[in-house]
C-alpha cells in the first residue's frame, strides 16, 4: 500500500460521474480486467495506491456543483478492499456524498459494505443509493478459486438480503461467465433464483463470457494451469488471442437470464445503467435553482 496526491477524483464521461478512491486490488479474482496493461500500472497490482486527498477532492467538487447527480464508484477498484477496514477512505467519501445530497451507485464483492449500511440507508432516503454486488458462481468452492480473497457467494447474498430489508435497491453483476467453468444452466439458474428472492432491481451480464487482453490474459491462464489443468490449452485452441471470449452456451444462458428478468420485472444491462445514472428530484432547495 502506498499513498499519492491525486489531481482529480470525479470524472464525467457521457453523463456518468465516477470515481475510484483506490487503484489496484487485493481480492485476487483470476479474471480481473483491471490488471490489463492498457491501464498502465507502474506498481504491483496488489500494492494498493491510495488517493489520500480523495475526500478533499470530492468535497471541493460536490460543493461547487450546482445540480445533483449520481456518483458511481467501484468499476475499476473495489471500494471495500482489505485496506478500507483501516483507512475508511470510502466511508469518508460516502459521508461527503450524504452531506451534499448526491446519489450513489457503489459496486463491490465485499461484505465490508455492511459496515456502512447506515450511511447507505441515509443517502437512499435523501437522494438515491444503488448497491451493486457481483455474483459469478453459486458454488462457494468454485467461488474460492475464482475470487479467493473476498467473501463467498453465500455471504454476498446475505448482503443483498440486508439491503432489501432497508429498501436499498440492488443490482447484481452476473459477470464474467467463464467458458467451461461457470457457464452452466444450473449455475445461472441458481444465481437468478437468489436474485429474484432478494428482490434485486436488475442484472448486468454484458454477454455470457469474459474479456481477455494483455496482462489480464496471462494472469488468468496461470490460474487455469494451477486450478484447471489442461483448460488453458482449450481456451487457446478455441479462442486464440480474442478479446471477447463467449461461452459456447451463451445463447441458451442469455435466454434463461432474459426470460427470468422479464417474468420478475428485473432490469437487464443498459436498463440497469440508465437506472443507476438517474437521480430523481426528491427535494429542491433554493441553491439548486
Amino acid at each position: 500500500m502506498h499513498f499519492v496526491e491525486a489531481k482529480g477524483l470525479v470524472h464525467n464521461k457521457g453523463g456518468y460521474h465516477g470515481m475510484n478512491i483506490y487503484r489496484g486490488c487485493t481480492h485476487g479474482c483470476i479474471y480481473c480486467d483491471s490488471r490489463s496493461t492498457c491501464y498502465q500500472f507502474t506498481h504491483a497490482f496488489e500494492d494498493i495506491e491510495v488517493k489520500k486527498n480523495a475526500p478533499e477532492l470530492l468535497e471541493k467538487k460536490l460543493r461547487s456543483k450546482r445540480s445533483k447527480c449520481m456518483i458511481g464508484t467501484g468499476s475499476m477498484s473495489d471500494p471495500y478492499m482489505h485496506c478500507e477496514t483501516e483507512l475508511r477512505m470510502t466511508r469518508k467519501c460516502l459521508e461527503i456524498i450524504n452531506k451534499y445530497g448526491f446519489g450513489l451507485a457503489i459496486q463491490t464483492k465485499s461484505d465490508r459494505i455492511l459496515e456502512d449500511i447506515d450511511l447507505l440507508d441515509e443517502i437512499n432516503r435523501k437522494a438515491k443509493c444503488v448497491v451493486e454486488i457481483t455474483l459469478t458462481t453459486y458454488d462457494d468452492g468454485l467461488c474460492s478459486i475464482l475470487e479467493p480473497n473476498v467473501c463467498n457467494t453465500k455471504r454476498r447474498i446475505e448482503v443483498l438480503e440486508e439491503m432489501q430489508k432497508r429498501g436499498i435497491p440492488t443490482i447484481v453483476w452476473m459477470t464474467p461467465i467463464l467458458p467451461f467453468i461457470n457457464d452452466t444452466e444450473e449455475n445461472i439458474t441458481q444465481i437468478l433464483n437468489e436474485c429474484v428472492r432478494c428482490g434485486v432491481k436488475g442484472i448486468i451480464n454484458m454477454g455470457m463470457g469474459v474479456t481477455l487482453r494483455e496482462g489480464d490474459r496471462e494472469y488468468f491462464y496461470a490460474a487455469l494451469d494451477k486450478h484447471f489443468p489442461g483448460l488453458k490449452e482449450r481456451y487457446i485452441s478455441t479462442f486464440g488471442d480474442a478479446y471477447e471470449v463467449p461461452s459456447p452456451n451463451a445463447s441458451k444462458l442469455w435466454k434463461i437470464l432474459r426470460d427470468t428478468c422479464i417474468a420478475n420485472g428485473m432490469l437487464i444491462d443498459d436498463e440497469c445503467f440508465k437506472y443507476m445514472n438517474d437521480l430523481p428530484d426528491k427535494q429542491m432547495s433554493i441553491f439548486d435553482l
